[in-house]
Order: C-alpha cells, then sequence, then structure tokens
C-alpha cells in the first residue's frame, strides 16, 4: 500500500489499540499483515515471544547476533527457541569482530543492530517489536502501532503501555524462563562490552552504555535521529 495510505491506516489502528491487550494487536497485525510480518526480539526476556506464541504461532521470529552477545544470552536464545519451537531466522553484521565498540559505539550499533534488522525486514510489510513507554525518557510517547519511515514498514509494539510490574506479573503468572543475567544484576540487556549490572535503585537502562549520554542503540530512532515512533501519535 502507498505509504501516506499506509499511514493513515495504522493511524487509526494506533486510536484502537493503544492500551488494549496485547493479544488483540497481535491477532489484527498478523490477520492484517499476514505473510508480510516479524517479530525482532532481542531476547532480554520472552514476554513478547510468549504472547506471541499463544495468539499468531506463524510469526517468524528474528534475533540479531551482533556477534557481542553475553554467552548466558546465547543460551537462553537456544532455550526460548526450544521451549516455543520458533522459526528463528538469526540475522549477523556483514562485518568482522572489532572494537569500534571502544571508540564509536553509534557506529558500532548501526553495523551490528540497524543494518542487520534493515536485512531483517527487507520485502517485509511490518514488525512487532517489544519496545514499551516505561523503559526509557525517549520511550514514553511511542505508539501501539506506526508508520516505521525507515524501513517502509508498519511497527507493531503490542506491550507499549506495560508498566514493569505488569511485565513481572505476566513472568510469574506465566512461569516464563528468566534471562540467566537478571539473577546477576542486569535488567537491560545487551551486548558485553557495552551493559554493565545496575543496583535496584537505578533506572534498569542506566547500565546500558554506562557513563554516556547514549540511550538507544539506534533500531528505534528514525534516520533523521527521532524517535520514529512520534511519527504516528
Amino acid at each position: 500500500m502507498a505509504a501516506r495510505t499506509a499511514e493513515l491506516t495504522l493511524e487509526a489502528a494506533n486510536r484502537r489499540f493503544d492500551g488494549a491487550p496485547p493479544k488483540e494487536t497481535i491477532a489484527w497485525a498478523a490477520d492484517h499483515f499476514g505473510d508480510g510480518i516479524v517479530l525482532a526480539a532481542s531476547f532480554n526476556d520472552c514476554v513478547l515471544i510468549d504472547l506471541v506464541a499463544r495468539t499468531a504461532p506463524q510469526v517468524p521470529v528474528v534475533f540479531l547476533d551482533t556477534q557481542y552477545h553475553f554467552i548466558e544470552t546465547l543460551e537462553y536464545v537456544e532455550q526460548v527457541r526450544v521451549r516455543y519451537g520458533l522459526t528463528l531466522e538469526v540475522v549477523r553484521p556483514l562485518v568482522a569482530p572489532d572494537e569500534r565498540w571502544r571508540t564509536d559505539t553509534d557506529g558500532c550499533c548501526a553495523a551490528r543492530k540497524v543494518e542487520p534488522l534493515g536485512r531483517a525486514l527487507r520485502n517485509r510489510t511490518a514488525w512487532i517489536s517489544g519496545l514499551r513507554r516505561a523503559e526509557s525518557p525517549t520511550r514514553r510517547t511511542s505508539p501501539a502501532v506506526s508508520w516505521d519511515s525507515r524501513w517502509q514498514a508498519a511497527k507493531v509494539n503490542p506491550i507499549v503501555h506495560w508498566s514493569d510490574t505488569e511485565v513481572a506479573a505476566y513472568k510469574a503468572g506465566h512461569e516464563l524462563p528468566e534471562h540467566p543475567l537478571v539473577a546477576q544484576g542486569y535488567r537491560s540487556i545487551g551486548c558485553w562490552p557495552c551493559t554493565t549490572p545496575t543496583a535496584a535503585a537505578e533506572d534498569p537502562r542506566a547500565g546500558r552504555w554506562a557513563g554516556s549520554d547514549k540511550l538507544e542503540c539506534g533500531l528505534h530512532v528514525a534516520s533523521n535521529g527521532t524517535q520514529a515512533q512520534a511519527e504516528v501519535s
């Protein structure tokens, strides 16, 4: 569909699903986009994977293997893949491991996350993400459904309105496996060079790129540097 027509349709969907039960949003997205939709999962936890598996198990899952994930993350990915019988698409960078993260974290994320996601979304019409407003100040205005102009595809955030308490309650209520690093104080888990544990009183994302003003890896930011989700609100 043409970009403007898509945006108008998604604006209506955003009004309809903002605050709706995640399964309703997922069911609509799977029906509306069919084979064109994919779930991009970071595997910090498996809440969204569980929701999608219960609602639209045919939706494939993409994992961006940056080549710098903790070994615990890779083990968790395999544990979750087996548990749900996932159709898992692993996308890796086009560049070899290097130490760009020491001097250019934005460039590192661009090569190891943003570019691989672009390849994963090529020829797809929509993607589902686990982005939530409670995660950081840069995400507080994120919509449930929007037009992602960078990838020319719809973006669906089924749990965007969930609080940390709601996420924890869902994990407990469905006995979901926890990422093994959570017990060691890692509450927001990315690549090992740029992720540290946080104290209970700290913001969970304080351990991401600690000591810098960087808040986002770039996956949820438009090409002009603004929040991509702000385009439809």
